[in-house]
């Protein structure tokens, strides 16, 4: 909870400083898109959870394959799962209702999600018998951090975080008055806003997860500290340790005993020699821009993407040396649209460059890429290399494609709504 009011605090600092700079002597007055948080009573929230039969998704998010089954995340509402024995027919077959969800991962037919503060565990053995299992309260402490990228300001005044849990949001347009008197934010009724800050084995996820299992730990991020969870007792998984990181943690992505955590502000790498206890190695830092990355051999390959909160203005797909953990190398950097997840195999990168496609690079000369394919006219946003298909999801359709040879043809789209 500190953590979260010094969050605020710094931001109005901000935001103070930004209009002390303009020197003007009178009060300005605008219009800006505020947030009015839907709220729940903590005990409410925690008895939504569900396991019900399959519907259309609202927003297709992050992907995890586990075995036959595809897991799709409907942004902060829950997982859609499919059943995916043959590609060319998948079927949805059940959705685990999970408020404020953006992260799953299994191991040995057991589901960790996070729900807001909590970890909440399903055995999926069966996946006609679903059960839900252990809810370990309060382990995410900084899960309202996150509001609509949209709004300038949250009105925070009917929201006890002690209490509460935020569900959703209100938008609304209002008048915001800048006293240079005191600094203080308004509308035209008086109210106080806070300044928006607009951020027999395991499955696999996606460059855009925050969740991953290695050995019998399972690493979560949120947007400042890294977790580790022991789950040797599956039913029952121990957070053991939480540490700051830094600012506006994205992502997370396990290869060689290695964690590598994408930020807006760059790459953090830490050994995870001893799995309980991570060590930090280095941080490569790079320009502003939200960031995951995906690691082969001694290469890693970051997407930066500009023209949002995260930062800059230009987006860029970066190519770095991590052989010396300690001092991370960048080698090459190539132009982008709008990435968001990327993923590598054999010698082939697959890139989602948002509304401009599939891009496929052949990496043999790395960190010379050479554009080998692409699929434009789809809105790309997270992938994943599988041994037999690629998974990508985007425009709410899960696609998927097959290598045969030298080539990358699509199998099978198939709407999710």
């Amino acid at each position: 909870m500190r953590n979260l009011r010094n969050f605020y605090l710094f931001s109005l600092l901000v935001l103070m400083a930004l209009f002390a700079s303009c020197e003007k002597e009178e009060a300005e007055e605008d219009f800006y898109n505020v947030a009015v948080p839907i709220v729940k009573p903590i005990a409410e929230f925690r008895a939504m959870v569900e396991i019900s039969e399959p519907r259309a998704i609202t927003q297709a998010g992050k992907i995890y394959a586990y075995g036959n089954y595809v897991f799709i995340n409907d942004d902060y509402k829950g997982v859609h799962i499919i059943d995916n024995t043959d590609p060319r027919n998948p079927v949805k077959i059940k959705f685990l209702e999970i408020p404020q969800n953006t992260d799953i991962a299994v191991k040995d037919d057991m589901l960790f999600a996070n729900s807001a503060m909590d970890m909440v565990v399903f055995d999926v053995s069966d996946m006609n018998n679903i059960k839900q299992g252990e809810r370990i309260e309060n382990v995410f402490p900084n899960h309202n951090t996150r509001i609509p990228a949209n709004a300038a300001f949250m009105d925070s005044d009917n929201f006890n975080p002690e209490t509460q849990v935020i569900v959703g949001y209100l938008m609304e347009t209002r008048k915001i008055e800048m006293a240079n008197d005191n600094g203080w934010v308004a509308n035209d009724r008086g109210d106080a806003f806070e300044l928006s800050n607009s951020f027999g084995g395991s499955g696999t996820g996606g460059s855009l997860a925050r969740f991953n299992i290695y050995d019998d730990y399972l690493y979560t991020v949120d947007q400042y500290q890294l977790s580790v969870f022991n789950i040797s007792a599956l039913e029952n998984p121990e957070l053991i340790k939480t540490e700051w990181v830094g600012d506006d943690i994205e992502t997370i992505f396990q290869k060689d005993k290695h964690l590598y955590l994408g930020s807006s502000r760059g790459m953090y790498i830490y050994s995870i020699e001893d799995p309980a206890a991570p060590q930090f190695r280095s941080v490569f830092s790079h320009i502003l821009g939200c960031d995951p990355v995906v690691v082969k051999d001694d290469i890693a390959y970051v997407t930066i993407r500009g023209g949002n909160a995260c930062g800059q203005q230009w987006s860029q797909l970066d190519v770095i040396d991590v052989a010396n953990k300690s001092n991370p190398q960048l080698l090459q950097s190539y132009a982008m649209e709008n990435p968001y997840g990327l993923g590598v195999k054999d010698d082939w990168l697959f890139v989602c460059d948002g509304n401009a496609g599939l891009k496929i690079f052949d990496t043999k000369n790395t960190p010379n890429l050479e554009l080998i394919d692409h699929f434009p006219d789809i809105n790309t946003y997270d992938v994943i290399p599988l041994e037999e298909v690629l998974l990508m999801v985007g425009d709410n359709t899960l696609f998927q494609y097959t290598y045969k040879g030298n080539e990358i043809n699509l199998l099978n789209s198939f709407r999710l709504n």
